[in-house]
């Protein structure tokens, strides 16, 4: 076990929030056809309240801190909010479309020892990308700011979400990515709105792309391990839980509402109400979530990918029980493995059930000419 790791579940069997996702406006330049956010203001903190944050975060043990929205380069205090996070020595992680990075910009994170700028970019094609964005020209601004922040020597990622409007694209981005000189992944989940609006997700990408998505060495390595079969789940995997929602990481939002997790919207408390370790030690939520084990899983508690899967506590709520299958990862692990899970097997599915075909797509991709 290396020493990141062994922290990690020091801090997990301790239930110390060692990382936290803070998102700091809900605002964003670009409208993405997948974005699960609501990009108006309704009363976003301040930067008072923000740093008041960081140094309750800083007091409970936090140290991985990301800092992400909506886009937060539209903050004017944003790196006012960075400069007071390394004062208290968070190791800082941002994420950014990057389209107001310029050269000065990237100078500056560069200057305060950010650790790593997690950049989303949907394909190697400009009408690709900005058709899903729907903010012109935003794939040319966001390649010229990874050469800016690369140049700086900055940790850079390319974040590629794959939906059903660039599926085709990954192996171009991941190229696109090669010849940057940065960091590349990919990610097939589309998560609801945090509104329980689950229109967005008919952006998935259909099931038999994932297998073919999942068993591509080239974008999934460690292929004999990730596809193999799983085996029978231990006694010690009934007794473990689902992730760190919870136990080692939480999220807050621009409001101050704190969360398991950015994809687990159940309410656990305020912290402009309370403070932050008493949210996270006492609130009710919090606690129940924390206290959930494999075995207490309805279904999941008998299915054969326990252990493997990558169920989302978050995912399964927004279907209505915490405690339940998550649809989304019930299909990952079937053509991750071609094993069918136990709630497949509840519903005499030898395989998922397809959600549906669309007679006209979501988005329509334009000539760039079209975009300008």
């Amino acid at each position: 076990m290396t020493l990141m790791a062994e922290v990690g579940q020091k801090a997990f069997d301790l239930g110390v929030p060692l990382a936290v996702h803070l998102d700091i406006t809900y605002r964003c330049n670009e409208r993405c056809v997948h974005c699960y956010l609501d990009h108006d203001d309704h009363g976003e903190m301040d930067t008072a309240e923000v740093k008041s944050v960081l140094d309750q975060l800083a007091e409970a043990g936090v140290f991985f801190l990301t800092l992400s929205g909506g886009e937060v380069f539209l903050r004017r205090d944003f790196f006012e909010i960075v400069e007071h996070a390394r004062r208290l020595l968070f190791n800082v992680k941002i994420k950014t479309n990057a389209v107001m990075i310029g050269e000065a910009e990237a100078q500056r994170l560069r200057a305060l020892n950010v650790d790593t700028v997690q950049i989303s970019l949907y394909s190697h094609r400009a009408e690709v990308h900005d058709a899903i964005t729907k903010l012109p020209h935003s794939f040319e601004r966001t390649v010229t700011a990874i050469e800016f922040l690369r140049d700086q020597g900055l940790r850079v990622t390319i974040a590629n979400v794959l939906m059903t409007a660039n599926l085709a694209d990954q192996y171009g981005v991941q190229k696109l990515a090669a010849e940057l000189g940065v960091h590349y992944t990919v990610d097939p989940t589309i998560t609801p709105m945090m509104d329980g609006d689950m229109s967005v997700l008919a952006l998935r990408i259909p099931g038999e792309e994932l297998a073919e998505v999942f068993r591509n060495p080239a974008l999934v390595p460690n292929q004999d391990e990730f596809c193999a079969p799983p085996p029978p789940p231990s006694e010690e995997d009934l007794e473990g839980y689902s992730c760190s929602a919870g136990h080692s990481f939480c999220y807050i939002s621009p409001y101050g509402d704190v969360f398991p997790c950015v994809q687990f919207p159940l309410p656990t408390g305020n912290i402009r109400q309370q403070d932050f370790l008493d949210i996270w030690n006492h609130s009710p939520q919090m606690n129940e979530v924390r206290s959930i084990q494999a075995r207490d899983l309805t279904t999941c508690s008998s299915c054969s990918h326990v252990a493997t899967c990558t169920r989302c506590p978050g995912l399964a709520y927004m279907e209505g029980n915490m405690r339940g299958p998550s649809t989304a990862d019930c299909e990952k692990s079937f053509y991750r493995t071609g094993v069918p899970t136990a709630n497949m097997l509840r519903q005499g599915l030898a395989r998922p059930q397809t959600a549906g075909t669309r007679s006209t797509p979501l988005i329509q991709i334009q000539p760039a000419a079209a975009l300008a």
